[in-house]
C-alpha cells in the first residue's frame, strides 16, 4: 500500500507508527505525545519485546520529541512510518 504525503509539511499534524525494542511503563507512555501501544510481541529469535506505538502528532517537532524520549531511554529504534494526515 502506497501512502501519498498529501499536504505534509513539518508543521502539519500526521499519524505515525514507531517500532522499538524494549518495554515501556505507563509513566513513559504518558510522556509520548499521545502515542499508544498498538502492538506488542516477543521476538522468537532473541526473546526481546518489540513494541509498536501509533498515534497522531501535532507536527514533526512532536515526532522528534517522542523519538528523543525513546532515545534517552536507550530503546533501539526499528522503524518510523508515516500513516497519513490526521
Amino acid at each position: 500500500m502506497k501512502i501519498s504525503p498529501g499536504k505534509l509539511s513539518v508543521l502539519t499534524p500526521a499519524r505515525y507508527r514507531i517500532s522499538v525494542v524494549g518495554v515501556l511503563d505507563e509513566i513513559i507512555i504518558d510522556r509520548l505525545c499521545g502515542l499508544t501501544i498498538e502492538h506488542q510481541e516477543q521476538d522468537p529469535g532473541s526473546g526481546k519485546v518489540i513494541i509498536s506505538l501509533t498515534g497522531s502528532l501535532a507536527d514533526q517537532a512532536a515526532l522528534v520529541g517522542a523519538l528523543n524520549i525513546l532515545y534517552n531511554m536507550r530503546m533501539p529504534l526499528l522503524s518510523v512510518e508515516y500513516l497519513g494526515e490526521s
